[in-house]
This record gives C-alpha cells, sequence and structure tokens, in this order.
C-alpha cells in the first residue's frame, strides 16, 4: 500500500513532479532489487521455502507438473446455445452470398474498374447529393445551433425515451402524410421509432405471434423477410404464391387456399404480411384488393402488416394508396392493423437506422415500446432528422426529384435490358427491375435459375437477386436493383451480363 498510495498520486496529480512520480518509482525499483537478492533458489526436487513450513493439507488433490492439464485434442468445446447453433448452421441464401462477394471486391469506376458491380442491394444512390446538400448546410446548426438553440451536450449524450423523442415522432407522421399527398394523416402518439425497419418488423412479429405460428406472406417477396421475421421469434412465413399470368397480383382465393393447408397442418396463422409497393415485382395493391384482404383478416381474426417502405418511390402510372386512408372510413377494426416504414429507402438513408411502426393496437405499442431498449436511434440522429423532416421545403423538392430520377433511370434499365433481349415486368414504385431470363435458362427449374445467378456473379462480375430466393414459384426470374449504379455506369453493366446471356443462348 505504501507503494501504491503515492502512484495514485500520478494519475491524481498529486505532490509534484517528486513526490508524485520520481519517489514512488525509485522505491519500486528498490523493492524489486531487495526482493531478486534475497530470494533463495530451492533445489530443483525439493518444495520451495515457502511451502515447507505448510501442513499438509487432506482432501485437496494437488499437482505441480502442467503434463497432467488435458491436452488441446481432448478439450471439448465449450457449447453454444442450440439457437445459435442452428443460425451458425443455416446456409445463406443467394441473396446474402452475392453481397458478400460484392463486399470483397467492390467495382469502383477508377480504382477498381474490374470488381463486382452491385445490383441486389436496396440502396438508393440517386439522389445522395441532395442529401449531402441539405447536411452540408445544415448539419451544425441542426444538432447545437440555431435551429436547436434550446440544446446541449447534455441533450444529445443522456438517456432519451427509447421509442423516440416526440419531436421526431411528430416530423416523422408530417413526412408520412406529406408522403400520401395529405390523404392521410398520421397520430404521432401510434408511432414507435426503431433503429430501422428490420428491427421494426422483428419487434412487431414478436407482439403477434408466437414461436412456431406463421405469416401468409404473398411471393415473390423481399428475401431478408425470413432473416428478419424467423431469426429470432421462430415464426414461419408460409408463401401465398403469385404467378406471371396474373401479372403476379394477390389473389384472395390464394390466401384462402394456404390458411386452409396451414390449418390442416396445424399451423396457426396469425397475420397477413405485405409489401406496397412490392418488393421485388414493383407493382402497387389497388383498393379493391385492400378492401378484400381488410375482410379476409377481419373473417379469419388475423393481424394485417403493411410494410410501406416504398411508399414515396413511385414513379409510374398506378396511384398508391396506403392502408391507412381505408381505416379512416371507420368500416373495420382499426386495432389489427400495423404499418412499418422507415427513411431508408424514400429518404436514401439507410445508413441512419431509422424505422417505425405505427400501429392502431394499444397493447402492441405498450409492448413495442418497451422492446426499443433493444433498438433505440441514436439521440444525435434523432435530432438531426426533427431538423431534416421538419424542412418541408426541402422534403418537398426532394420527393419530386428523386421520383424524376427513378423514372427516368428504371426507364434506361428496361431499355438497355430490352437490347439484350430481356423483358422486364412493369414496375410502378421501388428500386427493382423485375427481370423475366427464364429463356436462357439451360434448363428451366431452380437449378437452372442457380446456375445462371452464379454465372452472372462470377462471370459478369454482378450481383443480382435469382427469384428463387424471393419464394417465386417460376423459375428464370430475377431482381436487379437500378438504383445503386450511375448512368454511366448502365452501358458496362449490360456489356458484361450480355457475355453471359450470349453463352447461355448459344448452349439451349
Amino acid at each position: 500500500m505504501r507503494i501504491i498510495v503515492p502512484l495514485q498520486g500520478i494519475v491524481q496529480g498529486r505532490g509534484g513532479l517528486i513526490l508524485g512520480s520520481l519517489i514512488p518509482c525509485a522505491l519500486l525499483y528498490f523493492f524489486q532489487f531487495y526482493l531478486k537478492r534475497n530470494r533463495s533458489s530451492p533445489p530443483p526436487d525439493s518444495p520451495s521455502a515457502s511451502t515447507a513450513n505448510l501442513p499438509e493439507l487432506t482432501g485437496i488433490p494437488r499437482n505441480s507438473s502442467r503434463t497432467s492439464l488435458p491436452t488441446r485434442g481432448s478439450i471439448r468445446p465449450v457449447p453454444v446455445s442450440s439457437r445459435a447453433t442452428a443460425i451458425a448452421r443455416d446456409s445463406d441464401s443467394a441473396y446474402y452470398t452475392g453481397w458478400k462477394k460484392y463486399l470483397e471486391d467492390p467495382y469502383h469506376p477508377t480504382s477498381n474498374p474490374d470488381g463486382i458491380i452491385q445490383l441486389g442491394l436496396s440502396e438508393n444512390h440517386l439522389s445522395l447529393d441532395l442529401i449531402e446538400e441539405w447536411l452540408a448546410a445544415n448539419l451544425q446548426k441542426s444538432l447545437l445551433g440555431e435551429k436547436r438553440g434550446d440544446l446541449s451536450i447534455s441533450g444529445l449524450a443522456t438517456y432519451e425515451p427509447l421509442g423516440g423523442l416526440m419531436d421526431l415522432k411528430i416530423a416523422m407522421a408530417g413526412f408520412m402524410s406529406q408522403i400520401m399527398g395529405g390523404s392521410v394523416s398520421f397520430n404521432p402518439a401510434q408511432i414507435i421509432l426503431t433503429a430501422g425497419a428490420t428491427p421494426a418488423i422483428e419487434a412487431l412479429s414478436f407482439c403477434l405471434a408466437d414461436p412456431g405460428n406463421a405469416f401468409l406472406v404473398p411471393s415473390p417477396y423481399y428475401p431478408g423477410f425470413d432473416r428478419d421475421i424467423n431469426l429470432r421469434t421462430g415464426i414461419k412465413l408460409i408463401p401465398v404464391h403469385c404467378r406471371s399470368s396474373n401479372n403476379f397480383s394477390l389473389s384472395i382465393a390464394a390466401l384462402e387456399r394456404e390458411y386452409k393447408q396451414a390449418k390442416k397442418r396445424r399451423i396457426k396463422v396469425r397475420a397477413v404480411l405485405l409489401c406496397n409497393p412490392s418488393n421485388p415485382v414493383g407493382n402497387i395493391l389497388h383498393r379493391e384488393t385492400l378492401y378484400d384482404l381488410l375482410s379476409f383478416v377481419t373473417d379469419k381474426n388475423l393481424h394485417l402488416i403493411s410494410d410501406e417502405v416504398y411508399a414515396g418511390s413511385t414513379y409510374g402510372t398506378e396511384e398508391f394508396a396506403s392502408i391507412a386512408e381505408l381505416l379512416d372510413t371507420g368500416a373495420f377494426d382499426n386495432s389489427r392493423v400495423h404499418i412499418i416504414y422507415g427513411l431508408s429507402k424514400d429518404l436514401s438513408l439507410p445508413g441512419f437506422r431509422v424505422g417505425a411502426i405505427y400501429s392502431y393496437n394499444e397493447n402492441v405499442i405498450s409492448a413495442v415500446s418497451k422492446l426499443t431498449r433493444f433498438c433505440a436511434i441514436s439521440l444525435p440522429t434523432q435530432h438531426l432528422l426533427v431538423s431534416m423532416l421538419s424542412d418541408t421545403k426541402f422534403i418537398e423538392e426532394y420527393l419530386k426529384v428523386n421520383r424524376e430520377r427513378l423514372a427516368q433511370m428504371y426507364a434506361l434499365f428496361v431499355d438497355e435490358l430490352k437490347q439484350l433481349g430481356v423483358e422486364c415486368f412493369k414496375s410502378s414504385g421501388g428500386f427493382y427491375c423485375w427481370v423475366d431470363m427464364s429463356k436462357f435458362l439451360k434448363s428451366y427449374s431452380v437449378k437452372g435459375e442457380l446456375e445462371l445467378w452464379e454465372n452472372i456473379l462470377n462471370v459478369a462480375r454482378v450481383v443480382v437477386t435469382p427469384g428463387a430466393s424471393c419464394h417465386c414459384i417460376e423459375p428464370g426470374w430475377f431482381r436487379f436493383c437500378f438504383t445503386t449504379v450511375t448512368e454511366r455506369d448502365v452501358p458496362l453493366v449490360m456489356k458484361r451480363i450480355s457475355k453471359v446471356l450470349k453463352d447461355h443462348k448459344a448452349s439451349q
């Protein structure tokens, strides 16, 4: 203690240089030297002096040799949970395999022109310049400056409500209403904010169903749903297959059929999950279909989850209608309806990790509010977005320009693919071309589809998503994300893909 206490003075700055540093160090070195000089080494076969005079302890086995320790080969691996084992062993779908491959060797027009081009990830790079300009002009004053004059560092670094600041909920409600063209208003008290739409859908699923229960999901559907919903909740997803012969439109008869089949297998269906506009197809559900869906879930006593993350990314002739619009009529039980939203798509901010659950069910709101302790948004992000979303002039201009750019890039992609003899489904929203490449399959099967996908990935060095990853029942459909590249990159993309298609066509 006499050495430790003076050393505290070094850390705490007491006693000056002599008392706080030199004297303690000198004492320490002297003490070490004294121990070395006066320590006698015991003979090799005799017990040390420190243990020779100790009484013999009975009942406690002692071993002074390391040779008795277990060898490396005999040590059993420490177990992890059965959940972790199952997740670790689960093989990745082509969707995630392509993503990993891209990360190993990403394309760059100058520094890595031969790298892999990413068309498999749902990111919108077309309007990042608008976001960058706003941040450059408003970042500092949005956090600590004139727009947030009442905010100090404590307001950025301390705990706040985990379900989201009320200021951001109000701003988010206004933003969502602005996207819908003012056709519907949202109550901030019914919004729960999460660190992205993925935690939102998982937390909501956790509240609506138990392990072993199921959701009906119109397919093709977003490949990430399988992990987002099933990985930790244990909820099953049952695809409700939509076909090209019906323009991949949702059929209530198909829903009814899958519901009855699940009942026969003693699987309890708890909800219908849909993505509107659709990912990956890009079509928009008509109001009549939405009314039929509400009638179906009411009749079966199910929940309805409407994923509307692409609501502001529409560019076609079809009119988008939020499920919230239909509930304003008062004809349905609102407590069974829940909306998933986020800023990753419509505002090109996936890295900000901002999602939202909008629910009409008080029990769900209460439960999810407690679950947000595991997926809260950082305070600096929230304060920044309050300013951004409240800037209605910027938001209005952004949405207008972004929709124009989406339409322009979609048209360019469709036209270029057509030059290669590839047809696309007519999309009205989202970031995708839903591409029919069935005539290039060497065998009309999932195996043939994955063979073509592998060649596009490894030979053309372009990441796309095969329809099998989206649970599409018809082989040969692929999802191309056209918002991850610039117009200058499109000719290179087509040149690379054309080589693979020529090879597949020649071998048929």
